[in-house]
């Protein structure tokens, strides 16, 4: 057993063996053997109570009213989902059966592989977590441990995060920001790696720490990591740790980061900057959370949740040999893409409003309000550096200015360094046409709650030229009833 999870299980088995877990263990039909395998893993643990039950091979319509008696008899503390390759029609009957009956247990999926697309379905579905096979009980039991007593911690994080936390810092009315901002529950409720994309000052580690937050983890330290700040050479002493006399002037040991993370989340930023070395072993620490610091002989064993992030063309660096593949797509389970604020330009203002209000109070200043000049600088500027570059631009706005009433004349934007190229009259007015058509077609949709017809009647355009304008901006909205 390794020893990072010791503690963990004399809390779990030794000090509370009274207290015991009510599982139930759905299997779809072909991974019956899954469930085999599952009850042999949980043996050892005597605070664990599983119940297995298999669905027939014939008969999905009895599906519903068999998962409905088991829940209703058994009221487990959680649910193990046995799927086979290929299972999700009856994982979303077993899922709806959920949400009809026991809508706040949490279900583990349990699975032989996994592609990432059917990852995400299953996801969208409810899934809680997943654990792939060969089983182990030193990575099942914490899990079934954690979830199964994670319902009344989901609802006080949520109110936490919202109350006190997340609303107060996650400021956006647009669409495309309310999609991403609105995954992040789901995102929370799963312990797979994800993997947050977006420009400079999008807002990458706030939605990393939302995410820590509102998860089973939130107990636990989350560690930020900038991989871009750390001296190549140093990444690995810095992410493992390690022993005495390992090199010259390691007179004790330390520990890494990975360490320091135990049982929460480390979050690393410019991925893209490990270097190729450092990126082989921890793709190895990622395939089975074993670690050995530098001079170590013994592995070490680290139960934390990876959230990686980059501003970077990570599939571009995979492409060029700077990134490895194997590593990509084993951070890349869970996407997040992040809009830049030139995507989100209804949400200039209300941003806007609130750095100025923030702080006039900080530096008691009586500043209250933007002219509508300002708002229109504002809105008319590309925006390179995001939120991050609008807060400052506000701030020293706020710091210079004597009136209560913020001016055009306040906002000093950087003048823009261009080359001869891109001052030329073909490529600006293409650049400005872009803008103008990407602003346009994101203000209808919202404007029409998302529907693409009622949009490109309004914008008196036929329906696929609409829908080719959207596509040409890669501008994504969720269908409405109307829509399918």
């Amino acid at each position: 057993m390794p020893g990072g999870n010791l503690q963990f299980y004399k809390a779990a088995i030794v000090d509370r063996p009274q207290d015991r877990t009510e599982v139930l263990a759905i299997c779809v039909p072909s991974a019956d053997l899954l469930g085999c395998a599952l009850e042999a893993v949980l043996l050892p643990a005597p605070n664990v109570s599983l119940v297995r039950e298999t669905l027939p091979e014939q008969g999905m319509a009895d599906y519903p009213a068999i998962c409905s008696s088991r829940l209703a008899k058994l009221r487990p503390d959680l649910l193990l989902l046995c799927l086979p390759p290929g299972g999700l029609r009856e994982a979303a009957i077993v899922f709806e059966a959920v949400r009809r009956h026991q809508r706040e247990l949490f279900t583990l999926v349990i699975l032989e592989t996994i592609e990432t697309s059917d990852l995400q379905q299953l996801i969208g579905m409810g899934a809680a977590d997943f654990c792939l096979a060969p089983l182990r009980l030193d990575d099942l039991l914490p899990r079934i441990m954690r979830w199964s007593g994670a319902v009344s911690a989901r609802n006080t994080l949520t109110r936490q995060l919202e109350e006190s936390w997340g609303l107060k810092q996650f400021l956006g009315e647009s669409r495309i920001f309310l999609e991403a901002l609105h995954r992040l529950p789901k995102l929370a409720q799963c312990d797979a790696s994800i993997l947050i994309t977006g420009e400079t000052g999008t807002g990458k580690e706030m939605c990393a720490r939302g995410i820590h937050q509102l998860g089973p983890r939130s107990d636990h330290p989350f560690v930020p990591v900038n991989c871009g700040a750390i001296p190549s050479e140093l990444v690995e002493n810095e992410l493992f740790g390690h022993d005495a006399g390992a090199f010259t002037g390691a007179s004790t040991a330390v520990s890494g980061l990975i360490h320091d993370a135990e049982g929460g989340t480390l979050f690393l930023d410019e991925i893209d900057a490990l270097p190729l070395q450092t990126q082989v072993k921890f793709l190895r620490f990622l395939q089975d959370q074993q670690y050995r610091p530098l001079g170590a002989r013994k592995s070490c064993h680290a139960d934390i949740r990876i959230i990686a992030a980059s501003n970077a063309d990570l599939e571009g660096a995979v492409r060029a040999g700077r990134f490895r593949a194997d590593l990509y797509y084993r951070l890349n389970i869970l996407p997040l893409k992040l809009p830049p604020l030139r995507d989100r330009v209804e949400d200039i203002p209300l941003l806007a409003r609130h750095f100025a209000a923030k702080y006039a109070r900080e530096f008691s200043k009586p500043v209250v309000e933007l002219s509508r000049s300002a708002t229109d600088k504002l809105l008319a500027y590309a925006w390179p550096g995001n939120v991050r570059e609008l807060e400052n631009i506000i701030e020293r706005a706020v710091v210079f200015s004597d009136n209560s009433l913020i001016t055009s004349e306040d906002i000093c934007l950087p003048a823009a360094l261009v080359s001869a190229e891109e001052m030329c009259f073909k490529t600006l007015k293409a650049r400005a046409i872009a803008e103008f058509e990407s602003a346009f077609v994101r203000r209808l949709l919202a404007a029409n709650d998302g529907n693409i017809s009622k949009a490109a009647r309004a914008s008196k355009k036929h329906r696929r030229a609409f829908w080719q304008l959207m596509r040409k901006h890669e501008i994504v909205t969720p269908l409405t009833p109307a829509e399918h």
